[in-house]
């Protein structure tokens, strides 16, 4: 395959490579689910539930997700019958509402921290954990000279 000028011959370009390891990252992350009782939960949802935070609007989740409101309203009436998410008046506007985690949607958002706590203990294994952590510190730093919110 020919790559385009500019890009780099010695390695994919970042976007392939950021793609990959967010397929990875999805991919650890959801291999236990069902052992640990979240079986119910599909690859799809995380994108929701890495975006509801305490509570949001659903089109702020949906431009975090970077999803359509169809697509994320969808994903969230899952989470809703599955019992992970509610939604409930905004305090701050009566007409709108915010989409919570319930009990059983805190519980797995816990078990998920410590799911991504040992993929790092792992991914900074396979390269050692200072060059991972620099890593992580150089997409920090790449991402706030980008002006990107954090989601």
């Amino acid at each position: 395959m020919e790559r385009s000028r500019g890009l780099p011959t010695d390695r994919p370009a970042v976007g392939q490579l950021l793609v990959r390891l967010l397929h990875e990252f999805r991919r650890e992350l959801s291999e236990p689910m069902a052992e640990r009782g979240y079986g119910d939960i599909r690859p799809p949802h995380l994108q929701i539930f890495g975006n509801i935070g305490d509570g949001r609007r659903l089109t702020e989740i949906a431009a975090r997700a970077e999803l359509s409101l169809s697509a994320a309203s969808e994903l969230i009436n899952d989470l809703e019958e599955l019992g992970y998410v509610e939604r409930v008046p905004d305090t701050r506007d009566r007409r709108a509402k915010l989409v919570v985690p319930t009990t059983r949607g805190r519980q797995a958002l816990q078990d998920a921290s410590i799911r991504v706590a040992e993929i790092e203990r792992h991914w900074g294994g396979l390269v050692g954990r200072d060059r991972f952590d620099d890593a992580c510190y150089l997409l920090s730093a790449l991402l706030d000279e980008l002006g990107s919110e954090d989601p």
